[in-house]
């Protein structure tokens, strides 16, 4: 089993999800030789305090910054966290996911919903239109 499917099943909650498009960061080899290849970019799977950090100096920003920005718009994020329906993509233009960042968040039946079903998969995208947007699902059930 890949980091990342153990990831997406809800097995790995202590660590964070990155996926990178080719054209979205500089040294998308050396960070290929670190995670999975996929068909547009890289996906990396690591424990969140470094995931975090990764994040931040691969694109610039602040993870939690960029999500609570991505909170505020709605979208559809691939179950395979590479791609996404981005909610500007009715207006026309280019969409591709340039990065994602997701983490999951542990199952909490007080909380209710989502959160008393299982573990969360939180997803955070940036478009190539400059759109950011989020989804959450629960882990494995997509």
């Amino acid at each position: 089993m890949s980091d990342r499917t153990a990831f997406l099943a809800g097995e790995r909650p202590d660590d964070v999800l990155m996926y990178f498009a080719e054209d979205a960061v500089s040294g998308i080899d050396a960070l290929a030789d670190l995670g999975e290849r996929t068909e547009r970019g890289v996906v990396l799977v690591v424990d969140g305090e470094r995931g975090r950090g990764a994040f931040e100096r691969a694109t610039g920003l602040d993870p939690m910054a960029f999500a609570k920005d991505a909170m505020g718009t709605e979208g559809t994020v691939d179950t395979d966290c590479t791609g996404g329906t981005c909610p500007a993509a009715e207006a026309g233009g280019d969409h591709a996911a340039r990065y994602v960042f997701a983490f999951a968040e542990a199952q909490n039946e007080e909380a209710g919903g989502l959160y008393a079903d299982g573990d969360v998969v939180h997803a955070y995208v940036a478009c190539s239109c400059g759109e950011t947007y989020a989804d959450k699902w629960v882990a494995g059930e997509r």
